[in-house]
């Protein structure tokens, strides 16, 4: 190769190798573990026709109140995109709203009546899904549950 870098030859791993990576990579745990997570908890939820991803957002408007979607996604670890695309059936569904701020550029996510109430036949749908993770990680789900905050904290 005439300019470029130099290729590095790497020797091929066997099946058995690959296979131990798979299973020891950290990204491939967390992610398989995060998708079974969220299908239990919208499971739960479904009878009331709310996924996990829009509970998290009823619950976080209930708790700070109103918020600029710039601030939503920035608390929630999520880009604008993926956030507007889960506000928009809450929106529809009249469980959000807009509301003007003083900064007329700006508008703030704030729940509604009907918001309020949703979340309140959420809770125990979302409390037995919230007991039945804690049963599978055991004695020491408080102190999972810490960890997996201080690293989702980290973003960059």
């Amino acid at each position: 190769m005439a300019g470029g870098k130099p290729r590095v030859k790497r020797k091929s791993l066997d099946q058995s190798e690959y296979k131990r990576a798979a299973l020891s990579c950290f990204n491939f745990s967390f992610r398989n573990a995060a998708r079974a997570v969220t299908l239990l908890y919208d499971r739960a939820l479904a009878p009331v026709g709310i996924r996990s991803t829009q509970y998290s957002l009823l619950i976080v408007l209930a708790g700070y109140g109103s918020l600029t979607i710039n601030d939503l996604a920035s608390g929630l670890g999520m880009d604008r995109t993926t956030l507007s695309k889960n506000l928009r059936p809450m929106v529809h569904r009249k469980l959000i709203q807009f509301e003007s701020q003083k900064d007329r550029r700006k508008k703030a996510l704030v729940l509604t009546k009907a918001g309020y109430t949703m979340l309140e036949k959420c809770t125990p749908l979302w409390e037995e899904a919230q007991d039945s993770v804690q049963k599978m990680l055991g004695e020491d789900a408080r102190d999972v549950q810490r960890r997996l905050v201080r690293v989702a904290r980290i973003r960059n």
